[in-house]
């Protein structure tokens, strides 16, 4: 069977340097996990006009995560938390990308805030800061290293994720002060922390819909290279 080509979106920096030129960037660990699993990393620009040919060219896309938020008038709110920070230019293009993967229904992995945008693209609503929002929340930006656990969450028995992982929990990284709160009609959670934060979803409709809130490509337990596997595996029969 061929090595499946996996898309992979990039997070953009502020201009800098001599040209003062908006410069493209992702942690080397992405490409690494897709790699190991057996696909063919590359990485897309953001050009929105080539959105379908980057669709009907890749057999999956990881959305990746990024020190950055979703404005939340794209699902439906009117105030933005002071905490909040946008790059509308990405989300324009990753909204645009993951709409055209789940046309084709090729498979799709969102990682952190692709979760997140995975989630709203699918009639779901996000938490704009846990801290304020959800009383005794766990510490989800946690002060330990992003390569070793910050805590546990529990799978969803008969999930497309506890299928994959196996077992009742999973230990996880954790990096984000948003979440989802609240999931599209037919989408399920499949794993939570134990504040309640939702840290997984997948859409049972699709081939492969899968997000997890926690950052699987520092594979900080066996489960999290599981998941690059399953999804890459499903890629090559797209």
């Amino acid at each position: 069977m061929p090595t499946p080509l996996i898309g992979l979106t990039l997070d953009v920096d502020a201009p800098r340097g001599l040209l003062k030129a908006p410069h493209y960037s992702l942690r080397a660990t992405y490409t690494g996990a897709v790699a190991a699993a057996g696909g063919l990393p590359l990485c897309l620009p953001h050009e929105p006009e080539m959105v379908d040919s980057y669709a009907d060219t890749i057999a999956g896309l990881v959305v990746t995560g990024g020190g950055f938020d979703i404005d939340p008038a794209h699902f439906g709110e009117n105030s933005r938390h002071a905490t909040v920070r946008t790059k509308d230019g990405r989300t324009h293009f990753e909204l645009a990308i993951v709409r055209a993967m789940l046309k084709r229904d090729k498979p799709v992995l969102g990682i952190c805030g692709g979760q997140q945008l995975i989630n709203v693209i699918l009639g779901g609503t996000l938490i704009q800061h846990i801290e304020d929002e959800v009383t005794d929340s766990l510490l989800h930006e946690q002060p330990n290293p992003r390569t070793e656990p910050g805590h546990k969450v529990k799978l969803t028995a008969g999930s497309l994720l506890q299928r994959i992982v196996g077992g009742d929990e999973l230990p996880v990284n954790s990096a984000h002060h948003q979440a989802v709160k609240a999931v599209g009609t037919g989408v399920v959670v499949n794993a939570t922390a134990p504040d309640g934060i939702i840290e997984g979803i997948e859409d049972p409709r699709y081939r492969f819909c899968l997000g997890v809130q926690w950052h699987p490509e520092l594979n900080v337990s066996d489960g999290d290279r599981k998941i690059f596997a399953a999804f890459v595996d499903a890629a090559k029969a797209a």
